[in-house]
């Protein structure tokens, strides 16, 4: 990954409790070591617990809370997973609204593993293919998308990959999409 690619970009991370510490952490530097400046959000500011898979992780300090974030802000957007973070963000009116308005704008969108929960809650997978941790193929289908079983997934501004093991492609994926921003979308 180019140290500059993403230099002058503002990506948003969007996490609550229970994020997966590999699929927040790894991507995090991805967008810092390509020269993006990245901005940690959750549902309410503060320390992030997080995981590795059943067990406790690290912790993390979220820096604002969804509800005065603004999407105009951010050049792109990254949702990690873990089962229990994007199960609590989806109770959450504004990291839903928050997520719907990246799609709206057409702005680059990166997600893995549990993290499409959030997409179907916000009403944004109604016709895309995408990839998933395969336990949210069913309510992704139900959500109107394709779901594939595939490392990495990209369709149009969203990109999609299934767990940890999938970190590289999505890391190199997310910054190339990133860099390229919304043209074409």
């Amino acid at each position: 990954m180019s140290a500059n690619k993403l230099t002058g970009k503002r990506i948003a991370f969007l996490f609550a409790d229970g994020v997966e510490e590999s699929e927040l952490t790894r991507p995090l530097k991805a967008v810092k070591d390509s020269g993006g400046t990245p901005t940690l959000i959750s549902p309410e500011a503060g320390e992030i617990q997080m995981m590795r898979h059943d067990d406790k992780g690290g912790t993390i300090r979220s820096e604002l809370d969804a509800s005065d974030a603004k999407p105009d802000d951010f050049d792109g957007l990254v949702i990690p997973g873990g089962v229990a973070n994007p199960d609590k963000m989806r109770t959450d009116p504004a990291s839903v609204r928050f997520v719907r308005a990246f799609f709206e704008a057409g702005k680059p969108v990166g997600v893995i593993c549990h993290g499409p929960w959030m997409l179907a809650e916000a009403d944004v997978v109604r016709g895309r293919t995408v990839t998933s941790w395969p336990s949210l193929r069913t309510d992704l289908l139900n959500a109107g998308a394709r779901w594939v079983d595939q490392e990495v997934c990209v369709d149009g501004a969203l990109i999609t990959s299934r767990n940890p093991g999938d970190l590289p492609a999505f890391c190199e994926e997310i910054v190339e999409q990133f860099a390229n921003g919304a043209a074409d979308r």
